[in-house]
């Protein structure tokens, strides 16, 4: 039963939050600080996203893979050459398997 409360409240949380950012008013989001806020959170939560996918194991410790490590250093290689996403997606994919498949 604590499951479903926990569930549901972060439902309604999350609704809520929604909401609020579609019910904001037309001048707050004019602000030029909420605009450049607006623009740079989503790319902090990408980047700690990717740090964490790639340094952790899924449990509390941080672990070095050198698969993901080289497969992150490829898909930047790719992004700085301003290749199409799914060149970056494949090249990035395509290093990780070889260095897995090379043991590493």
């Amino acid at each position: 039963m604590t499951l479903w409360l926990v569930i549901i409240g972060t439902c309604a949380g999350c609704y809520l939050l929604k909401l609020a950012g579609l019910s904001a008013p037309r001048r707050l989001l004019d602000h030029p600080l909420v605009r450049r806020f607006a623009m740079t959170v989503p790319v902090a939560l990408l980047a700690a996203l990717i740090a964490v996918q790639t340094a952790s194991d899924g449990g509390q410790e941080l672990v070095f893979d050198p698969a993901r490590v080289g497969g992150v250093a490829a898909a930047a290689i790719a992004l700085l050459l301003r290749a199409p996403f799914l060149v970056v997606l494949a090249a990035a994919a395509a290093t990780a398997a070889g260095l897995r498949l090379l043991g590493l």
